[in-house]
């Protein structure tokens, strides 16, 4: 059975558009346009969280009947939130503090409920897992930061692309770290009496 309820991805990122489509769902993608710099929390699992909220407010208060789901992600290495590197350097920088270490990736996602032009409710998570880095030879490094994958991430890494050789393993679910968590959006969805399989588009 398929339930007719429009689903809605409040992000730009690819790598979150192509989760969703392999997992069967066909969401039409609205970028919120909100402004990071201006989210801030003392800790970075609550930093994601606030952010994803803030995605998924701001593209459900456009919508008048929709399932829309906002999504954030932030590496927390030695204490501290690595969103995308600011430029070549900084990711190089990263690297190299990063290799042969573990970080932990926080990824916040919200599932907002609209109906008849109101959100009916809110469902925020955050689901986090433990990275363990390998350490790029200096060539290797090189190489993968002349592609510009590091830069458009965040952490600088990548686990469904060409920086997944530099990922010794993780310690949770793998597809919150390429960006959202399809283990928490089935539960999200559950909990407003829906099935991830009522949504699939075959």
């Amino acid at each position: 059975m398929s339930v007719d309820r429009r689903l809605v991805l409040a992000s730009a990122s690819p790598a979150r558009l192509a989760l969703m489509r392999q997992a069967g769902l066909a969401p039409e993608v609205v970028v919120s346009r909100v402004d990071e710099s201006t989210v801030r929390a003392a800790r970075v699992a609550e930093q994601v969280a606030l952010l994803a909220a803030a995605k998924a407010r701001a593209v459900a208060e456009e919508e008048t009947d929709a399932l829309v789901v906002g999504a954030d992600s932030l590496l927390e290495f030695r204490g501290q939130p690595l969103g995308k590197p600011a430029d070549v350097h900084d990711a190089r920088d990263r690297w190299r503090r990063m290799g042969g270490r573990s970080g932990v990736l926080h990824t916040g996602q919200a599932l907002f409920d609209v109906q008849a032009g109101q959100v009916v409710s809110r469902d925020v998570a955050v689901v986090s897992t433990t990275v363990h880095f390998a350490s790029p030879a200096p060539q290797e490094l090189e190489s993968y930061l002349a592609t510009g994958e590091p830069l458009a991430v965040a952490g600088a890494f990548t686990l469904d692309g060409l920086g997944a050789p530099f990922v010794r393993r993780v310690d949770g679910d793998p597809a919150a770290v390429v960006g959202l968590s399809l283990a928490t959006l089935r539960t999200q969805l559950a909990r407003r009496g829906l099935a991830i399989t009522d949504l699939w588009r075959r």
